[in-house]
């Protein structure tokens, strides 16, 4: 495979799977609005336990459906596909009954250990109608994503990719249409509005199930005739051999999906203990909110793009990894790490150079809001790096030592936040966090340095380049940002302060990418092919720099 077409490849999907995580971003700043800081924390204290529960429910199965389908389907064996398919929906609705029964029982206990036993401003009776509302959707979204992982054994992204649009829009138009019914219009309590709010995940499940059962009736044809013209013997592998097949493709999956449900978890358990135990109760739910709602919406929109590129990868580096083909092998790994940190690394830096005017450009002035979010930005870098060496990891048959990497990582961030929220408070549990994945990538990186020969020295020389760039445009975003201070005077608006935004990110953007061009980091990292098309556009003006080391 050429590198332009692997690049090509990757982006396009990664991009379509981008698109839809923006959307579920999106919302947060308008509901923040009417549920403000205190209401993210009730909304996350349902979702934070229903994210790990569907990740369990779901077990990686769609995913792994879809690869385990595309192996199949290209020997021409349509009938051992469509078998797992039968198999893999009667586990997933099973799976999704006893999930949902689980945690609707459990409530209760999560919330106790939620709240703890402090006097916060949410009860442990909110707290658990919160959670039973959000897990009906457990019901439901299992089987909508093995569905999706069929289509996508078959080559087919048009169902998934509209099934979640479809998803994403109505849980918006009813989580914010039903908060501002609640709140503005019936004058009900915040704690109702985030009822109706998780409730849409269940709501939105069911339009996503219909979606995909449309395209289901329109290509079943289609999917019966490639049955019918089947010329190969069907697999004589039992029904549970074809599961244990299955499944091994499926838990590096799990890995990725539940690494940050996971952390999350840790803090939701311990923050508000260890809040309370250091006489800071008063604040510790809108300290909890800001950091794992607010905030964490912010910085996951970088970190969302290498998430969804890094699950792109597997295939590719699984070929040239089964093919035994070294080189190839060396340069899909490099350059995945280089453009990774060349997205990611301006973004959350710029995110924490410009913290508290983007925290006040979204929700409202807020000097803690803005503290956590410009410690919290550069942790993105991490999410982002530990997401893409998982996803090697799984390329290389060495899955085993991501779920390792993982166990590290969430020890590591318990222990940091029972001590360093004790001293630093807010911010001890995002230098707990920045603890617990940078261990956890300093393990993925031995392994993949082991086991497929990488040598990182180039990765760790473009790193270091690309920081460089970054810190020069860090200084020329924080001159905008100096300069323009003076026009608003000391205007919180949140007006004043997307102004600031606004201009930094603009000129922000326009310094790195002009930086980039000029020293050939751009073509370095990208190839020649982009190098080319940007030469037609802006080559003259930019006198873009022959490539180098």
């Amino acid at each position: 495979m050429s590198d332009s077409k692997f690049l090509r490849g990757t982006l396009i999907v990664t991009l379509g799977t981008f698109l839809v995580k923006f959307l579920g971003m999106i919302y947060v700043f308008p509901f923040h609005a009417l549920v403000h800081t205190n209401g993210g924390a009730l909304y996350n204290y349902g979702y934070v336990p229903y994210t790990i529960f569907l990740s369990v429910a779901t077990a990686g199965v769609p995913l792994a459906v879809a690869k385990f389908i595309s192996k199949y389907n290209a020997l021409g064996d349509y009938a051992t596909s469509r078998r797992m398919f039968r198999s893999g929906m009667k586990l997933m609705i099973v799976m999704g009954i006893l999930s949902f029964a689980v945690l609707y029982i459990t409530a209760p206990l999560f919330a106790k250990a939620f709240l703890g036993n402090g006097n916060l401003e949410n009860t442990v009776e909110e707290v658990t109608l919160i959670i039973r509302l959000v897990s009906f959707a457990l019901l439901v979204v299992p089987s909508a994503s093995l569905i999706r992982g069929f289509f996508q054994g078959h080559q087919s992204m048009g169902p998934t990719t509209v099934s979640q649009i479809i998803e994403q829009i109505i849980r918006i138009v009813i989580l914010l249409g039903g908060s501002f019914v609640v709140i503005k219009i019936l004058h009900g309590t915040v704690a109702t509005a985030i009822g109706v709010s998780t409730f849409a995940a269940f709501i939105s499940a069911l339009g996503a199930l219909g979606v995909l059962l449309v395209y289901w009736k329109k290509r079943k044809p289609h999917l019966d005739r490639l049955l019918e013209s089947q010329t190969v013997q069907p697999s004589s592998v039992s029904t549970g051999q074809l599961f244990k097949e299955l499944f091994a493709y499926a838990l590096p999956y799990v890995v990725v999906g539940l690494t940050i449900p996971l952390y999350q978890a840790v803090d939701t358990v311990t923050f508000n203990r260890m809040m309370l135990a250091i006489g800071e109760g008063k604040i510790a739910e809108a300290a909890y909110s800001i950091f794992t709602m607010w905030t964490h919406k912010l910085i996951m929109i970088p970190v969302s793009l290498a998430t969804a590129f890094s699950l792109t990868l597997v295939p590719t580096i699984t070929k040239s990894f089964t093919e035994r083909n070294a080189a190839l092998l060396q340069k899909q790994i490099s350059q995945t790490f280089q453009i990774n940190a060349f997205v990611t690394f301006p973004a959350v830096v710029g995110i924490s150079a410009l913290a508290y005017p983007i925290y006040s450009a979204f929700y409202g002035a807020s000097e803690l809001g803005g503290q956590i979010l410009m410690w919290y930005a550069p942790v993105a870098m991490l999410f982002a790096l530990f997401s893409v060496t998982a996803a090697i990891l799984q390329g290389i048959n060495q899955q085993r030592h991501a779920i390792i990497a993982l166990a590290i990582g969430i020890s590591l961030k318990l222990i940091g936040n029972l001590v360093l929220i004790r001293y630093f408070e807010s911010v001890g549990a995002v230098l707990s966090t920045g603890i617990g994945f940078l261990v956890s990538i300093w393990y993925t990186n031995i392994q993949i340095r082991k086991y497929a020969n990488f040598d990182f020295t180039l990765v760790y020389k473009r790193i270091f380049q690309i920081a460089i760039l970054s810190g020069v445009m860090t200084i020329v975003v924080k001159l905008v940002q100096w300069g323009l201070s003076p026009l608003f005077g000391n205007s919180k608006s949140q007006l004043a302060a997307a102004v600031v935004v606004a201009a930094g990110a603009i000129i922000g953007v326009a310094v790195y990418g002009f930086l980039a061009i000029r020293t050939g980091m751009l073509q370095r990292i990208f190839g020649d092919e982009l190098l080319d098309r940007l030469k037609q556009r802006f080559g003259r003006r930019f006198k873009i720099k022959a490539k180098g080391a």
